[in-house]
């Protein structure tokens, strides 16, 4: 196959360098910002084109050695070859670009970037299993990033509690002994305070030697087993009893539980200093009535409810909402409670979408919050705090914020929540004008 060289101009938002051949777009895995580079085309499109280096002819200063030996096989990670600040600075590039260019907005003041430890940051997700004839054996990991269709073959990963990072391996040979070693599509992970917990999916009734091999792994490694035969609700521990996964807030003196599956925000240390700005630019006030939307199972609204007279979460899920006021009640806080609603139909006529709100948090999923933003903030809302796993939706509802309400977008930031990927989680502060 043809080789060529070209610069690399840009990042792409999935981490990909980007040339211009023949003044059509190639996007370049492993690639950054202004080197010169030997390519050659893995797959070509109308109207872009997929290519692979073959050889780095002149490298970015921003060039840093990946720590995973994975890197470039699996796609868990795609900015490892990045200095960590560089990463930083090209998160925020991207979402500055995207709050001129869809929102028509830009802050009064950048916030400076939250970052944590970058490495055995991962305390929450999903784990591809499958079975490959051809090599005899299972294959545990992430998708390939040559190809979605097929696990990378891992044995460590640099990113994941340390706990488990280390024992992908182990994993990996623990399910390939078992009787349904090829019905096993996934084993899903979550680590909390002090227990770090494992969801085998399984499409078939699992042996009584497999069960006795799950519970043996899990108590060699300190790690809780559970099995998931069919739904989410299907769900449920075979070791130890009774685990518990749950997560302090020290700072405002609170602690959620959570199931397994439960979303909660995959980097722990993050999630502290994401709390702390979010508070900080709430700035709440004794008096203050606060309504936390997509609000989860309390992560934001029990600690709000430490410093306001009252907050009221509103989230889609049940069970969630479930766990959300149980853990209210656990941490004593009568002045925090949760409604269920699909907040992405239209809910005006919600007794909670009616009242006065002094301030108003949302933290939606990556589709945004621009259906609430149709009826809400009323005129009585003087701040709104925005947390964006997004950067496109954030900077549409910035625009409404802005134009339709008449808020003042003050300041907004990126928060490293995934470290080595392009992945841009960022929160923003609205003042009403």
């Amino acid at each position: 196959m043809t080789e060529f060289e070209a610069t690399i101009i840009d990042l792409s938002h999935d981490g990909r360098g980007v040339a211009r051949i023949d003044n059509k777009a190639t996007f370049v895995s492993g690639a950054l910002p202004g080197e010169r580079v030997l390519l050659k085309y893995r797959k070509r499109h109308r109207n872009y084109d997929d290519a692979e280096i073959v050889q780095v002819i002149e490298a970015s200063p921003e060039r840093v050695v990946p720590r995973c030996r994975h890197f470039g096989q699996c796609s868990g990670c795609s900015l490892q070859h990045m200095e960590p600040s560089a990463q930083i600075a090209a998160k925020q590039r991207v979402l500055a670009e995207n709050f001129e260019r869809i929102g028509k907005v830009s802050p009064a003041s950048w916030l400076p970037p939250l970052t944590d430890q970058p490495w055995a940051y991962r305390r929450k997700g999903r784990f591809s299993v499958r079975y490959v004839a051809k090599k005899e054996r299972v294959l545990v990991g992430f998708r390939e990033e040559s190809n979605p269709r097929f696990v990378a073959d891992i044995d460590v990963c640099e990113v994941i509690h340390p706990a488990l990072g280390p024992k992908v391996g182990l994993l990996a040979a623990l399910i390939g002994g078992l009787d349904a070693a090829r019905d096993i599509p996934q084993v899903e992970f979550a680590a909390g305070d002090d227990t770090v917990a494992l969801v085998f999916r399984h499409l078939a009734p699992l042996s009584e030697r497999d069960r006795a091999a799950l519970v043996a792994f899990g108590q060699e490694h300190g790690l809780a087993i559970y099995l998931q035969p069919g739904s989410q609700s299907s769900v449920h521990p075979i070791w130890p009893e009774s685990p518990r996964l749950a997560f302090a807030v020290p700072a405002d003196n609170v602690e959620l539980e959570f199931l397994p599956l439960d979303f909660v925000q995959v980097n722990a240390g993050m999630n502290q200093r994401m709390l702390a700005r979010t508070l900080e630019l709430l700035d709440l006030r004794p008096a203050d009535r606060v309504l936390d939307l997509f609000c989860g199972l309390g992560n934001f609204t029990l600690p709000i409810a430490r410093h306001a007279a009252e907050v009221v979460g509103v989230e889609g899920e049940h069970g969630l909402v479930e766990r959300a006021a149980a853990n209210a009640a656990r941490n004593g806080l009568g002045n925090a409670s949760f409604r269920v609603a699909n907040l992405f139909e239209d809910q005006r006529a919600a007794p909670w979408a009616t009242q006065p709100w002094d301030k108003i948090l949302l933290d939606p999923p990556r589709a945004g919050a621009d259906k609430v933003l149709e009826y809400l903030p009323r005129k009585g809302t003087s701040r709104v705090v925005y947390v964006s796993c997004h950067p496109g939706s954030l900077a549409r509802d910035a625009g409404i914020l802005v134009q339709k309400h008449g808020f003042k977008l003050v300041s907004a930031g990126v928060m490293d929540m995934f470290p080595h990927t392009a992945h841009v989680e960022s929160i923003a502060l609205f003042e009403r004008g």
